[in-house]
């Protein structure tokens, strides 16, 4: 989302409707420029990944498809955005272990130095809405990490 719209609850909400990034005016055509080359990498990631024929990822009630890019959850589709989708399938790659939001962020959304930025709390907050609030544990100040019970 490209808007003038910067207080953080519009952030939220843009977010919480499946915007896969948020950039507020003023704002300088080499971030944005950056931030289209980070979605296009993430594209181009989940297209290698389809065409290798990624295998199937089953975290307790969670099962995750990375080659159709599908989530069940006790039998139900859950419909994600492309970056929530992104963000699980890191999160469950390693379940119970907490990952930083700078790791987050490099590994997600390719961000190298994002020092200050929210969008991985959003994106948690999002997620969790989807999945349930006891699937993702905070650590303050650290990072997330998916529990899920078996």
């Amino acid at each position: 989302m490209l808007t003038a719209r910067d207080d953080e609850a519009d952030v939220l909400i843009g977010l919480g409707v499946g915007a896969d990034d948020y950039l507020t005016k003023p704002f300088s055509m080499r971030e944005l420029v950056a931030r289209i080359q980070a979605l296009l990498r993430r594209v181009a990631r989940a297209s290698e990944l389809a065409n290798r024929g990624a295998v199937q990822l089953t975290v307790g009630h969670l099962v995750i498809d990375q080659a159709r890019r599908v989530v069940r959850q006790r039998g139900g589709d859950v419909h994600l955005t492309p970056t929530e989708f992104d963000l699980l399938v890191c999160l469950a790659a390693r379940p119970g272990t907490v990952l930083t939001r700078e790791h987050l962020l490099a590994e997600v959304w390719q961000w190298q130095d994002a020092a200050g930025t929210r969008t991985v709390d959003s994106h948690v907050k999002s997620l969790r809405s989807k999945l349930g609030s006891d699937v993702l544990r905070t650590v303050h100040g650290v990072g997330y990490a998916l529990e899920v019970a078996p």
